[in-house]
Protein backbone atom coordinates (compact mmCIF):
# COMPACT_ATOMS: atom_id res chain seq x y z
CA UNK A 1 0.00 0.00 0.00
CA UNK A 2 1.45 3.47 -0.75
CA UNK A 3 2.56 5.47 1.96
CA UNK A 4 0.70 8.55 1.07
CA UNK A 5 -2.58 6.69 1.37
CA UNK A 6 -2.44 6.59 5.25
CA UNK A 7 1.10 8.11 6.18
CA UNK A 8 -0.43 11.90 7.55
CA UNK A 9 -3.17 9.86 9.48
CA UNK A 10 -0.96 7.67 11.33
CA UNK A 11 1.51 10.83 11.88
CA UNK A 12 -1.78 12.73 13.39
CA UNK A 13 -2.03 9.98 15.58
CA UNK A 14 1.03 9.48 17.13
CA UNK A 15 1.20 12.79 17.50
CA UNK A 16 -1.77 12.73 19.59
CA UNK A 17 -0.72 9.78 21.43
CA UNK A 18 2.69 11.89 22.76
CA UNK A 19 0.15 14.54 23.68
CA UNK A 20 -1.72 12.10 25.58
CA UNK A 21 0.64 10.51 27.41
CA UNK A 22 2.82 13.91 28.21
CA UNK A 23 -0.43 14.91 29.88
CA UNK A 24 -0.25 11.09 32.06
CA UNK A 25 3.18 12.22 33.09
CA UNK A 26 2.89 15.92 34.15
CA UNK A 27 -0.54 15.07 36.24
CA UNK A 28 1.43 12.45 38.23
CA UNK A 29 2.96 15.06 39.89
CA UNK A 30 -0.38 16.69 40.92
CA UNK A 31 -1.42 14.81 44.58
CA UNK A 32 -5.32 16.29 44.45
CA UNK A 33 -7.12 17.95 41.04
CA UNK A 34 -10.35 19.62 41.92
CA UNK A 35 -10.22 18.87 45.19
CA UNK A 36 -10.85 15.28 44.48
CA UNK A 37 -8.01 12.43 45.80
CA UNK A 38 -6.61 10.94 42.63
CA UNK A 39 -7.14 7.18 42.35
CA UNK A 40 -3.41 6.42 42.15
CA UNK A 41 -3.10 8.51 45.27
CA UNK A 42 -5.24 6.07 47.19
CA UNK A 43 -3.30 2.76 45.21
CA UNK A 44 0.11 4.36 46.75
CA UNK A 45 -1.57 4.77 49.92
CA UNK A 46 -2.54 1.49 50.32
CA UNK A 47 0.89 -0.20 48.62
CA UNK A 48 2.55 1.58 51.64
CA UNK A 49 0.45 0.75 54.51
CA UNK A 50 0.71 -3.26 53.46
CA UNK A 51 4.69 -3.40 52.58
CA UNK A 52 5.05 -1.23 56.31
CA UNK A 53 2.91 -3.59 58.39
CA UNK A 54 1.43 -6.84 56.99
CA UNK A 55 2.68 -9.31 59.67
CA UNK A 56 4.98 -10.94 56.63
CA UNK A 57 7.83 -8.83 54.46
CA UNK A 58 5.34 -8.82 50.80
CA UNK A 59 6.85 -9.51 47.60
CA UNK A 60 7.09 -6.12 46.27
CA UNK A 61 7.48 -7.14 42.17
CA UNK A 62 3.63 -9.34 43.43
CA UNK A 63 1.93 -6.79 44.72
CA UNK A 64 2.97 -4.36 41.78
CA UNK A 65 1.80 -7.22 39.04
CA UNK A 66 -1.53 -7.82 41.12
CA UNK A 67 -1.76 -4.46 41.28
CA UNK A 68 -1.99 -3.67 37.50
CA UNK A 69 -3.53 -7.10 36.62
CA UNK A 70 -6.45 -5.91 38.63
CA UNK A 71 -7.05 -2.78 37.17
CA UNK A 72 -6.78 -4.02 34.04
CA UNK A 73 -9.46 -7.08 35.23
CA UNK A 74 -12.08 -4.21 35.90
CA UNK A 75 -12.20 -3.14 32.43
CA UNK A 76 -13.38 -6.35 31.85
CA UNK A 77 -11.27 -6.11 28.15
CA UNK A 78 -10.25 -9.52 27.85
CA UNK A 79 -7.41 -8.67 25.53
CA UNK A 80 -6.13 -6.26 28.58
CA UNK A 81 -3.06 -7.55 29.92
CA UNK A 82 0.70 -6.85 31.57
CA UNK A 83 3.88 -8.01 30.27
CA UNK A 84 6.61 -7.68 32.52
CA UNK A 85 10.01 -7.27 31.65
CA UNK A 86 10.84 -11.56 31.99
CA UNK A 87 7.92 -12.09 29.20
CA UNK A 88 8.71 -9.25 27.00
CA UNK A 89 10.81 -11.87 24.68
CA UNK A 90 7.55 -14.33 24.33
CA UNK A 91 5.34 -11.51 24.35
CA UNK A 92 7.13 -10.08 21.12
CA UNK A 93 7.48 -13.88 19.81
CA UNK A 94 3.80 -14.40 19.68
CA UNK A 95 3.35 -10.61 18.32
CA UNK A 96 6.18 -10.89 15.45
CA UNK A 97 6.62 -14.50 14.86
CA UNK A 98 11.06 -13.78 15.11
CA UNK A 99 12.75 -15.23 17.89
CA UNK A 100 16.61 -16.84 18.17
CA UNK A 101 16.49 -20.23 18.18
CA UNK A 102 16.99 -24.02 16.05
CA UNK A 103 13.87 -23.54 14.21
CA UNK A 104 11.17 -26.74 14.89
CA UNK A 105 8.02 -27.46 15.95
CA UNK A 106 7.96 -28.98 19.36
CA UNK A 107 5.37 -30.83 21.64
CA UNK A 108 5.77 -33.07 24.60
CA UNK A 109 4.48 -36.89 24.50
CA UNK A 110 5.21 -39.85 27.46
CA UNK A 111 7.12 -37.12 29.98
CA UNK A 112 9.45 -36.24 27.01
CA UNK A 113 9.87 -33.42 24.19
CA UNK A 114 9.66 -34.64 20.22
CA UNK A 115 10.19 -32.81 17.45
CA UNK A 116 6.96 -32.52 15.27
CA UNK A 117 8.42 -30.70 12.67
CA UNK A 118 11.85 -28.64 11.67
CA UNK A 119 10.93 -25.38 9.55
CA UNK A 120 12.10 -24.93 6.45
CA UNK A 121 15.97 -23.37 6.32
CA UNK A 122 15.99 -23.19 10.03
CA UNK A 123 19.26 -24.92 12.00
CA UNK A 124 17.42 -27.24 13.09
CA UNK A 125 16.70 -28.62 9.67
CA UNK A 126 20.03 -28.16 7.88
CA UNK A 127 21.70 -30.00 11.07
CA UNK A 128 19.24 -33.19 10.04
CA UNK A 129 16.74 -32.93 13.03
CA UNK A 130 13.73 -34.99 11.78
CA UNK A 131 9.97 -35.02 12.52
CA UNK A 132 9.50 -37.51 15.43
CA UNK A 133 12.94 -37.28 17.11
CA UNK A 134 12.80 -37.43 20.55
CA UNK A 135 14.75 -35.03 22.54
CA UNK A 136 16.43 -36.43 25.67
CA UNK A 137 19.08 -33.25 26.86
CA UNK A 138 19.27 -30.19 26.52
CA UNK A 139 22.78 -28.90 27.09
CA UNK A 140 23.00 -31.98 29.18
CA UNK A 141 19.74 -30.99 31.24
CA UNK A 142 17.10 -33.69 31.07
CA UNK A 143 13.68 -32.94 28.99
CA UNK A 144 11.84 -35.59 30.93
CA UNK A 145 8.70 -34.20 33.23
CA UNK A 146 9.32 -31.03 32.08
CA UNK A 147 6.72 -28.72 30.97
CA UNK A 148 7.20 -27.51 27.28
CA UNK A 149 7.45 -24.29 28.28
CA UNK A 150 10.42 -24.93 29.99
CA UNK A 151 12.20 -27.04 27.56
CA UNK A 152 11.89 -24.38 24.70
CA UNK A 153 13.24 -21.96 26.99
CA UNK A 154 16.26 -24.58 27.34
CA UNK A 155 16.64 -24.70 23.67
CA UNK A 156 16.03 -20.62 22.57
CA UNK A 157 18.60 -18.18 23.22
CA UNK A 158 20.91 -15.73 21.41
CA UNK A 159 21.70 -15.63 17.99
CA UNK A 160 25.07 -17.38 17.73
CA UNK A 161 24.70 -19.36 20.43
CA UNK A 162 25.37 -23.35 20.27
CA UNK A 163 23.27 -25.54 22.03
CA UNK A 164 23.55 -29.10 22.38
CA UNK A 165 21.19 -31.44 22.12
CA UNK A 166 20.99 -35.21 22.65
CA UNK A 167 18.32 -36.91 20.17
CA UNK A 168 16.75 -40.43 20.02
CA UNK A 169 15.73 -41.83 17.10
CA UNK A 170 14.97 -45.29 16.37
CA UNK A 171 16.60 -46.44 19.66
CA UNK A 172 19.83 -44.80 18.55
CA UNK A 173 21.49 -41.65 20.36
CA UNK A 174 22.62 -38.83 18.13
CA UNK A 175 24.18 -36.37 19.66
CA UNK A 176 23.87 -32.71 17.83
CA UNK A 177 25.32 -28.84 18.21
CA UNK A 178 23.18 -26.50 16.75
CA UNK A 179 24.08 -22.40 16.17
CA UNK A 180 21.22 -20.57 17.01
CA UNK A 181 19.90 -18.42 14.55
CA UNK A 182 17.39 -15.54 14.41
CA UNK A 183 14.21 -17.30 13.40
CA UNK A 184 11.37 -16.12 11.42
CA UNK A 185 8.11 -18.25 11.50
CA UNK A 186 6.70 -18.52 7.94
CA UNK A 187 2.99 -17.26 8.18
CA UNK A 188 2.37 -18.08 3.94
CA UNK A 189 2.39 -21.78 3.14
CA UNK A 190 0.70 -23.34 0.16
CA UNK A 191 -1.60 -27.06 -0.51
CA UNK A 192 1.23 -29.10 -0.31
CA UNK A 193 5.31 -29.74 -0.25
CA UNK A 194 6.62 -29.58 -4.16
CA UNK A 195 9.10 -32.54 -3.26
CA UNK A 196 9.93 -34.20 0.06
CA UNK A 197 11.63 -31.69 1.96
CA UNK A 198 10.94 -28.46 -0.25
CA UNK A 199 9.19 -25.68 -0.27
CA UNK A 200 5.31 -24.58 -0.87
CA UNK A 201 3.55 -25.24 -4.57
CA UNK A 202 0.91 -22.70 -4.68
CA UNK A 203 -0.90 -23.80 -8.18
CA UNK A 204 -3.52 -26.14 -7.03
CA UNK A 205 -4.94 -26.05 -10.69
CA UNK A 206 -2.46 -26.24 -13.21
CA UNK A 207 -5.58 -26.10 -16.04
CA UNK A 208 -7.04 -22.79 -14.88
CA UNK A 209 -3.62 -20.94 -13.38
CA UNK A 210 -6.04 -20.49 -9.85
CA UNK A 211 -3.24 -20.17 -7.01
CA UNK A 212 -3.79 -21.49 -3.50
CA UNK A 213 -2.23 -19.56 -0.64
CA UNK A 214 -2.72 -20.30 3.40
CA UNK A 215 -2.19 -17.75 5.74
CA UNK A 216 -1.36 -18.76 9.64
CA UNK A 217 -1.49 -14.88 11.06
CA UNK A 218 -0.68 -11.64 10.27
CA UNK A 219 2.89 -10.70 11.02
CA UNK A 220 5.07 -8.50 9.80
CA UNK A 221 6.36 -9.98 7.47
CA UNK A 222 3.24 -11.17 6.04
CA UNK A 223 2.37 -9.08 3.31
CA UNK A 224 6.08 -9.42 1.76
CA UNK A 225 5.86 -13.49 2.34
CA UNK A 226 2.64 -12.95 0.26
CA UNK A 227 3.95 -11.26 -2.84
CA UNK A 228 6.63 -13.87 -3.03
CA UNK A 229 4.00 -16.60 -3.03
CA UNK A 230 2.02 -14.57 -5.73
CA UNK A 231 5.41 -14.56 -7.76
CA UNK A 232 6.03 -18.15 -7.20
CA UNK A 233 2.97 -19.31 -8.14
CA UNK A 234 3.20 -17.02 -11.54
CA UNK A 235 6.77 -19.01 -12.13
CA UNK A 236 4.56 -21.89 -12.08
CA UNK A 237 1.78 -21.33 -14.32
CA UNK A 238 4.19 -19.53 -16.45
CA UNK A 239 2.26 -15.99 -16.74
CA UNK A 240 2.91 -12.15 -14.89
CA UNK A 241 1.77 -12.72 -11.10
CA UNK A 242 -1.35 -10.21 -11.99
CA UNK A 243 -1.97 -12.61 -14.90
CA UNK A 244 -2.98 -15.68 -12.85
CA UNK A 245 -6.87 -17.38 -13.81
CA UNK A 246 -7.28 -17.04 -9.64
CA UNK A 247 -6.59 -17.13 -5.71
CA UNK A 248 -7.89 -19.15 -3.38
CA UNK A 249 -6.75 -17.51 -0.07
CA UNK A 250 -7.56 -19.64 2.84
CA UNK A 251 -7.79 -17.61 6.28
CA UNK A 252 -9.56 -20.34 8.25
CA UNK A 253 -8.24 -20.41 12.08
CA UNK A 254 -6.21 -17.69 11.55
CA UNK A 255 -6.69 -15.67 14.70
CA UNK A 256 -5.47 -11.96 13.34
CA UNK A 257 -2.27 -10.41 14.22
CA UNK A 258 -0.83 -6.91 12.93
CA UNK A 259 -3.96 -4.25 11.98
CA UNK A 260 -1.36 -2.87 9.44
CA UNK A 261 -0.34 -6.16 7.86
CA UNK A 262 -3.93 -7.03 6.92
CA UNK A 263 -4.46 -3.58 5.50
CA UNK A 264 -1.33 -3.75 3.20
CA UNK A 265 -2.74 -7.25 2.11
CA UNK A 266 -6.22 -5.58 1.60
CA UNK A 267 -4.77 -2.79 -0.47
CA UNK A 268 -2.76 -5.67 -3.08
CA UNK A 269 -6.13 -6.66 -4.56
CA UNK A 270 -7.81 -2.84 -4.23
CA UNK A 271 -7.12 -0.42 -6.21
CA UNK A 272 -10.28 1.83 -4.42
CA UNK A 273 -12.29 2.29 -2.13
CA UNK A 274 -12.76 2.14 1.99
CA UNK A 275 -10.49 -0.99 3.29
CA UNK A 276 -11.70 0.01 6.89
CA UNK A 277 -11.70 2.77 9.22
CA UNK A 278 -10.90 2.87 13.47
CA UNK A 279 -11.77 5.07 15.99
CA UNK A 280 -11.50 5.61 19.95
CA UNK A 281 -13.44 6.95 22.16
CA UNK A 282 -14.59 10.50 21.51
CA UNK A 283 -12.71 12.90 23.20
CA UNK A 284 -10.10 10.26 23.21
CA UNK A 285 -6.47 10.21 21.63
CA UNK A 286 -7.79 7.94 18.96
CA UNK A 287 -9.89 9.87 16.68
CA UNK A 288 -11.25 8.57 13.34
CA UNK A 289 -8.98 6.99 10.83
CA UNK A 290 -10.04 5.90 7.87
CA UNK A 291 -7.89 3.43 5.54
CA UNK A 292 -8.58 3.49 1.73
CA UNK A 293 -6.97 1.30 -1.22
CA UNK A 294 -3.66 3.15 -3.14
CA UNK A 295 -3.94 3.08 -6.84
CA UNK A 296 -1.84 0.78 -8.55
CA UNK A 297 -1.64 -0.44 -12.36
CA UNK A 298 -0.47 -3.55 -11.09
CA UNK A 299 -3.70 -4.22 -8.76
CA UNK A 300 -4.92 -7.64 -10.07
CA UNK A 301 -8.31 -8.24 -11.61
CA UNK A 302 -8.40 -11.98 -11.85
CA UNK A 303 -11.46 -13.65 -9.14
CA UNK A 304 -10.75 -14.34 -5.38
CA UNK A 305 -12.49 -16.64 -2.91
CA UNK A 306 -11.55 -16.12 1.02
CA UNK A 307 -12.19 -19.31 3.14
CA UNK A 308 -12.92 -18.31 6.40
CA UNK A 309 -14.89 -20.04 9.29
CA UNK A 310 -15.12 -19.54 13.12
CA UNK A 311 -12.02 -19.54 14.23
CA UNK A 312 -10.93 -16.61 11.52
CA UNK A 313 -10.33 -13.24 13.55
CA UNK A 314 -9.35 -9.33 13.70
CA UNK A 315 -6.92 -9.28 11.16
CA UNK A 316 -8.40 -12.56 9.20
CA UNK A 317 -11.82 -10.42 9.09
CA UNK A 318 -10.18 -6.72 7.88
CA UNK A 319 -9.35 -8.49 5.01
CA UNK A 320 -11.99 -10.78 3.82
CA UNK A 321 -14.70 -8.14 5.08
CA UNK A 322 -13.02 -5.36 3.13
CA UNK A 323 -12.73 -7.75 -0.10
CA UNK A 324 -15.79 -9.00 0.29
CA UNK A 325 -17.69 -5.93 0.68
CA UNK A 326 -15.41 -4.09 -2.24
CA UNK A 327 -17.27 -6.47 -4.09
CA UNK A 328 -13.49 -7.91 -4.99
CA UNK A 329 -13.67 -11.04 -3.91
CA UNK A 330 -15.93 -13.79 -2.35
CA UNK A 331 -16.20 -15.14 0.97
CA UNK A 332 -16.98 -18.74 1.57
CA UNK A 333 -17.10 -21.20 4.87
CA UNK A 334 -18.67 -19.61 7.67
CA UNK A 335 -19.27 -16.91 9.76
CA UNK A 336 -16.17 -15.20 11.60
CA UNK A 337 -15.61 -15.00 14.79
CA UNK A 338 -16.23 -11.41 15.37
CA UNK A 339 -13.34 -9.64 16.91
CA UNK A 340 -13.62 -6.03 15.61
CA UNK A 341 -11.25 -4.34 18.52
CA UNK A 342 -7.65 -2.70 18.29
CA UNK A 343 -5.39 -3.37 21.16
CA UNK A 344 -1.91 -0.46 21.38
CA UNK A 345 0.85 -1.97 23.13
CA UNK A 346 2.59 0.90 25.22
CA UNK A 347 5.58 0.50 27.33
CA UNK A 348 6.23 1.59 30.85
CA UNK A 349 8.58 4.51 31.78
CA UNK A 350 9.21 2.83 35.28
CA UNK A 351 9.68 -0.55 34.56
CA UNK A 352 12.33 -1.27 31.82
CA UNK A 353 11.36 -3.59 29.22
CA UNK A 354 7.67 -4.05 30.71
CA UNK A 355 4.86 -2.84 29.03
CA UNK A 356 0.76 -2.98 28.61
CA UNK A 357 -1.59 -3.95 26.16
CA UNK A 358 -5.33 -2.63 26.43
CA UNK A 359 -8.03 -1.84 23.71
CA UNK A 360 -8.14 1.84 22.49
CA UNK A 361 -10.48 1.25 19.60
CA UNK A 362 -12.78 -0.32 17.46
CA UNK A 363 -12.95 -1.00 13.75
CA UNK A 364 -15.42 -0.92 10.78
CA UNK A 365 -15.93 -2.66 7.88
CA UNK A 366 -16.12 -0.09 4.76
CA UNK A 367 -19.88 -0.27 4.95
CA UNK A 368 -19.70 1.29 8.68
CA UNK A 369 -20.50 -1.79 10.56
CA UNK A 370 -18.71 -2.90 13.84
CA UNK A 371 -18.19 -6.44 13.33
CA UNK A 372 -17.42 -7.31 17.85
CA UNK A 373 -19.22 -9.97 18.85
CA UNK A 374 -21.01 -9.21 22.30
CA UNK A 375 -23.23 -11.12 24.26
CA UNK A 376 -26.38 -9.83 22.98
CA UNK A 377 -25.39 -10.11 19.40
CA UNK A 378 -27.15 -11.05 16.88
CA UNK A 379 -24.95 -10.61 13.62
CA UNK A 380 -21.09 -10.49 13.99
CA UNK A 381 -18.19 -10.77 12.05
CA UNK A 382 -17.66 -11.38 8.28
CA UNK A 383 -20.58 -13.76 6.90
CA UNK A 384 -20.28 -15.80 3.57
CA UNK A 385 -21.01 -14.58 0.37
CA UNK A 386 -25.18 -15.41 -0.37
CA UNK A 387 -24.66 -19.14 -1.60
CA UNK A 388 -21.62 -19.65 -0.44
CA UNK A 389 -22.15 -21.01 3.34
CA UNK A 390 -20.86 -23.64 3.50
CA UNK A 391 -20.40 -25.76 7.48
CA UNK A 392 -18.58 -28.67 7.94
CA UNK A 393 -19.23 -30.54 11.19
CA UNK A 394 -16.79 -31.23 14.08
CA UNK A 395 -15.71 -34.76 12.61
CA UNK A 396 -14.87 -33.17 9.03
CA UNK A 397 -12.60 -30.05 10.61
CA UNK A 398 -11.21 -32.90 12.73
CA UNK A 399 -10.16 -34.78 10.12
CA UNK A 400 -8.98 -32.08 7.35
CA UNK A 401 -7.20 -30.61 10.40
CA UNK A 402 -5.32 -34.43 11.30
CA UNK A 403 -4.56 -34.75 7.19
CA UNK A 404 -3.08 -31.20 6.89
CA UNK A 405 -0.96 -31.46 10.01
CA UNK A 406 0.47 -34.70 8.96
CA UNK A 407 0.97 -33.46 5.30
CA UNK A 408 2.74 -30.60 6.64
CA UNK A 409 5.67 -32.10 7.91
CA UNK A 410 8.69 -31.08 6.80
CA UNK A 411 11.42 -34.07 5.89
CA UNK A 412 14.14 -34.72 4.58
CA UNK A 413 14.52 -37.04 1.31
CA UNK A 414 13.93 -41.00 2.32
CA UNK A 415 12.89 -40.23 6.05
CA UNK A 416 10.74 -41.76 7.59
CA UNK A 417 7.44 -40.49 9.47
CA UNK A 418 7.16 -40.52 13.28
CA UNK A 419 4.76 -43.48 14.52
CA UNK A 420 1.37 -42.51 14.00
CA UNK A 421 1.64 -39.93 11.23
CA UNK A 422 0.23 -40.34 8.09
CA UNK A 423 2.04 -39.60 4.92
CA UNK A 424 0.65 -37.73 1.54
CA UNK A 425 0.43 -39.75 -1.02
CA UNK A 426 3.27 -39.72 -3.83
CA UNK A 427 3.01 -36.52 -6.62
CA UNK A 428 1.92 -38.42 -8.95
CA UNK A 429 -1.06 -39.95 -6.85
CA UNK A 430 -2.23 -36.74 -5.87
CA UNK A 431 -4.96 -35.10 -7.48
CA UNK A 432 -5.32 -31.34 -6.32
CA UNK A 433 -6.98 -29.68 -9.43
CA UNK A 434 -9.69 -32.25 -8.39
CA UNK A 435 -12.30 -30.77 -6.21
CA UNK A 436 -13.45 -34.51 -5.69
CA UNK A 437 -10.19 -35.73 -5.04
CA UNK A 438 -9.90 -33.08 -2.50
CA UNK A 439 -12.93 -33.92 -0.37
CA UNK A 440 -12.78 -37.33 -0.11
CA UNK A 441 -9.02 -37.78 -0.43
CA UNK A 442 -7.66 -34.69 1.59
CA UNK A 443 -10.89 -34.10 3.37
CA UNK A 444 -11.09 -30.66 2.53
CA UNK A 445 -14.90 -30.31 2.05
CA UNK A 446 -15.00 -26.30 1.89
CA UNK A 447 -11.19 -26.13 -0.13
CA UNK A 448 -13.10 -28.41 -2.64
CA UNK A 449 -16.12 -26.33 -2.97
CA UNK A 450 -13.70 -23.11 -3.25
CA UNK A 451 -11.63 -25.13 -6.39
CA UNK A 452 -15.54 -25.99 -7.68
CA UNK A 453 -17.00 -22.64 -7.85
CA UNK A 454 -13.69 -20.66 -8.85
CA UNK A 455 -13.08 -22.99 -12.14
CA UNK A 456 -16.79 -22.11 -12.84
CA UNK A 457 -16.47 -18.97 -12.81
CA UNK A 458 -13.08 -18.78 -14.68
CA UNK A 459 -15.04 -20.92 -17.39
CA UNK A 460 -18.25 -19.48 -17.16
CA UNK A 461 -18.15 -16.36 -15.83
CA UNK A 462 -20.60 -17.19 -13.26
CA UNK A 463 -19.70 -18.07 -9.11
CA UNK A 464 -21.43 -21.44 -8.84
CA UNK A 465 -23.60 -21.53 -5.94
CA UNK A 466 -22.58 -24.06 -3.50
CA UNK A 467 -25.36 -24.05 -0.96
CA UNK A 468 -28.71 -22.85 -0.47
CA UNK A 469 -28.05 -19.41 2.15
CA UNK A 470 -31.99 -19.62 3.29
CA UNK A 471 -32.28 -19.64 6.69
CA UNK A 472 -28.47 -19.12 7.32
CA UNK A 473 -28.69 -16.71 10.68
CA UNK A 474 -31.14 -18.87 12.15
CA UNK A 475 -28.68 -21.71 11.41
CA UNK A 476 -25.90 -19.84 12.90
CA UNK A 477 -27.93 -18.73 15.66
CA UNK A 478 -28.90 -22.25 16.60
CA UNK A 479 -25.07 -23.50 16.22
CA UNK A 480 -23.97 -20.79 18.54
CA UNK A 481 -26.65 -21.86 21.39
CA UNK A 482 -25.67 -25.98 20.96
CA UNK A 483 -22.14 -25.08 21.94
CA UNK A 484 -23.14 -22.78 24.61
CA UNK A 485 -25.77 -25.22 26.10
CA UNK A 486 -23.24 -27.91 25.43
CA UNK A 487 -20.22 -26.06 27.48
CA UNK A 488 -23.13 -24.90 30.28
CA UNK A 489 -23.51 -28.29 30.69
CA UNK A 490 -20.45 -29.67 30.86
CA UNK A 491 -19.56 -26.70 33.62
CA UNK A 492 -22.22 -27.70 35.67
CA UNK A 493 -20.99 -31.43 35.53
CA UNK A 494 -17.74 -30.32 36.76
CA UNK A 495 -19.50 -28.42 39.39
CA UNK A 496 -21.31 -31.46 40.88
CA UNK A 497 -18.54 -33.68 40.13
CA UNK A 498 -16.02 -31.25 42.30
CA UNK A 499 -18.94 -30.62 44.92
CA UNK A 500 -19.02 -34.55 45.63
CA UNK A 501 -15.14 -34.61 45.70
CA UNK A 502 -14.78 -31.31 48.19
CA UNK A 503 -17.40 -34.05 50.63
CA UNK A 504 -15.41 -36.81 49.91
CA UNK A 505 -12.54 -35.50 51.40
CA UNK A 506 -14.31 -33.56 53.99
CA UNK A 507 -14.98 -36.70 55.32
CA UNK A 508 -12.17 -38.23 54.65
CA UNK A 509 -10.27 -35.12 56.79
CA UNK A 510 -12.41 -35.14 59.86
CA UNK A 511 -13.38 -39.04 60.32
CA UNK A 512 -9.58 -40.58 58.95
CA UNK A 513 -11.38 -42.98 56.91
CA UNK A 514 -12.83 -43.13 53.04
CA UNK A 515 -10.75 -42.90 49.92
CA UNK A 516 -10.44 -40.79 46.96
CA UNK A 517 -10.30 -43.52 44.44
CA UNK A 518 -12.48 -42.98 41.45
CA UNK A 519 -14.67 -45.37 41.06
CA UNK A 520 -14.70 -47.76 38.73
CA UNK A 521 -18.26 -48.46 37.29
CA UNK A 522 -16.90 -50.56 34.25
CA UNK A 523 -13.85 -51.74 32.09
CA UNK A 524 -12.37 -48.95 30.77
CA UNK A 525 -11.65 -50.81 27.29
CA UNK A 526 -15.73 -50.71 26.96
CA UNK A 527 -16.86 -48.14 24.41
CA UNK A 528 -20.37 -47.04 25.32
CA UNK A 529 -20.41 -44.85 22.53
CA UNK A 530 -24.17 -45.37 20.76
CA UNK A 531 -25.39 -46.96 23.49
CA UNK A 532 -28.10 -46.19 25.74
CA UNK A 533 -28.96 -45.62 29.42
CA UNK A 534 -31.96 -46.37 31.02
CA UNK A 535 -33.57 -44.74 34.24
CA UNK A 536 -35.89 -46.57 36.08
CA UNK A 537 -37.45 -44.58 39.85
CA UNK A 538 -37.56 -46.80 42.78
CA UNK A 539 -40.22 -48.75 41.75
CA UNK A 540 -38.39 -50.04 38.52
CA UNK A 541 -40.70 -47.73 36.16
CA UNK A 542 -38.90 -46.32 32.92
CA UNK A 543 -38.58 -42.80 33.00
CA UNK A 544 -36.26 -42.30 30.72
CA UNK A 545 -33.64 -43.51 27.82
CA UNK A 546 -30.91 -41.46 27.20
CA UNK A 547 -28.71 -42.10 24.48
CA UNK A 548 -24.57 -42.30 25.28
CA UNK A 549 -22.93 -39.65 22.55
CA UNK A 550 -19.39 -40.18 23.83
CA UNK A 551 -16.67 -42.22 26.10
CA UNK A 552 -17.54 -39.58 29.12
CA UNK A 553 -20.01 -41.00 30.71
CA UNK A 554 -18.43 -42.88 33.34
CA UNK A 555 -16.25 -39.61 34.66
CA UNK A 556 -19.61 -38.03 35.08
CA UNK A 557 -21.22 -40.61 36.82
CA UNK A 558 -18.42 -41.31 39.51
CA UNK A 559 -19.04 -38.40 41.58
CA UNK A 560 -23.02 -38.40 40.70
CA UNK A 561 -25.71 -39.75 43.64
CA UNK A 562 -25.56 -43.20 42.63
CA UNK A 563 -23.88 -46.36 44.48
CA UNK A 564 -21.68 -47.88 42.75
CA UNK A 565 -21.69 -51.45 41.93
CA UNK A 566 -19.56 -54.10 44.18
CA UNK A 567 -17.49 -55.03 41.30
CA UNK A 568 -16.95 -53.37 37.58
CA UNK A 569 -19.56 -54.66 35.40
CA UNK A 570 -18.43 -57.77 33.12
CA UNK A 571 -16.74 -56.59 29.38
CA UNK A 572 -20.04 -56.93 27.31
CA UNK A 573 -20.95 -56.52 23.70
CA UNK A 574 -19.80 -53.13 22.24
CA UNK A 575 -22.06 -50.02 22.79
CA UNK A 576 -23.81 -51.69 25.71
CA UNK A 577 -22.04 -52.13 29.74
CA UNK A 578 -24.32 -52.90 32.55
CA UNK A 579 -24.28 -50.40 35.38
CA UNK A 580 -27.58 -50.71 37.02
CA UNK A 581 -29.91 -50.83 34.00
CA UNK A 582 -27.73 -50.03 31.08
CA UNK A 583 -28.72 -51.13 27.83
CA UNK A 584 -27.37 -50.91 23.98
Amino acid sequence: MANGAVGPRRLMVLSLLMVFLLGVVVAQGVAQMGGKTRSIDVIDEVERMVSANYVEQPDQAKLTKGAIDGMLEALDDPYAEYIPADEAAEFEKAMTGSFSGIGCQVDTKDGYLYIVSPLEDSPAFNAGVLAGDKIVKVDGKSTQGKKIDECIKMITGPEGTVVHLDILRMGQEIPLDITRAKIVSKSVRGFRRENEGGHWDYIIDPAHKVAYIRLSQFTPTSPEELREALHHAADEARVEPEKLGGLILDLRNNPGGLMDAAIEIADMFLDEGRIMSTKGRDGGAFPEVVYRAAFSPYTPKYPIAVLVNGNSASASEIVSGSLSENKRAVVIGTRTFGKGLVQSVSGLRREAGASVKFTTQRYYLPSGRLIQRSDDSTVWGVDPTPGMFLPITDAENLACLLRRRDWDILRKDGAALPEGVEGAPALSDQHWGDPAWIETTAKDKQLGGALRTMDAKITGGEWLKLSDEENLHGAIALSELKKLEKGQTALLKALAASEKRIETLQTIASTGKGSVQTPDLWPDAIDLTGGMVEVRDKDGKVIADLKITGRDLERWLAYADIEPPAKPAEPAAKGSAKAGEHTP
